[in-house]
């Protein structure tokens, strides 16, 4: 699914930044410490969502990338 976010939206970044992209995982914590282990920095938001769990990190021009794993059933 492709969605916009506003102009101004925060989510993005800083305004030279026009997009951002968010993938599915299967395992936030394997994807996170294989990314870091290539020596890219990531930074997982240490909060637990009713939707997921979510880490950010930003492609060599600064735009973000969000990496999200969803809740399984309770």
């Amino acid at each position: 699914m492709f969605a916009p976010f506003e102009l101004d939206s925060e989510m993005i970044g800083p305004p030279e930044h026009t997009w951002m992209i968010n993938f599915r995982v299967a395992d936030l914590d394997a994807i996170v410490e294989q990314l870091r282990g290539a020596g890219e920095e990531v930074e997982v938001d240490p909060e637990r969502y009713p939707n997921g769990r979510f880490a950010e990190l930003r492609d060599p021009e600064g735009n973000g990338i969000q990496l999200w794993q969803p809740m399984g059933p309770p």
